[in-house]
């Protein structure tokens, strides 16, 4: 599975496969309904103060197929690492500030 950079996408390997994130209108609300406030989640990751559940959950919620647990998410988060994780994170936070082209 490949990400359109141009529409926001990152992939992530959730339990060996890779997953699309797309932040799409729906997926940010029902982040921000849960995390609260993305501008606020945002300036936390910029900070370095943004915490793993947060990251899991906005990676779950952009998820373009469920399909998997969040738990699954959350593990796939922990295994592959923060640095790892970083890049798709980039992604998702830029498209939360910059929108599409």
């Amino acid at each position: 599975m490949t990400a359109n950079p141009l529409r926001g996408e990152a992939c992530l390997t959730v339990a060996g496969a890779q997953r699309q994130l797309r932040p799409s209108f729906s997926a940010l609300v029902a982040a921000e309904e849960e995390l609260g406030p993305l501008f606020a989640l945002v300036e936390r990751a910029g900070s370095g103060e943004l915490r793993l559940n947060e990251m899991a959950a906005l990676f779950w919620h952009c998820l373009a197929e469920r399909g998997i647990t969040r738990e699954a998410v959350g593990d796939a988060v922990i295994a592959q690492g923060l640095a790892a994780c970083a890049a798709p994170l980039r992604v998702l936070l830029s498209q939360i500030l910059k929108g599409t082209p």
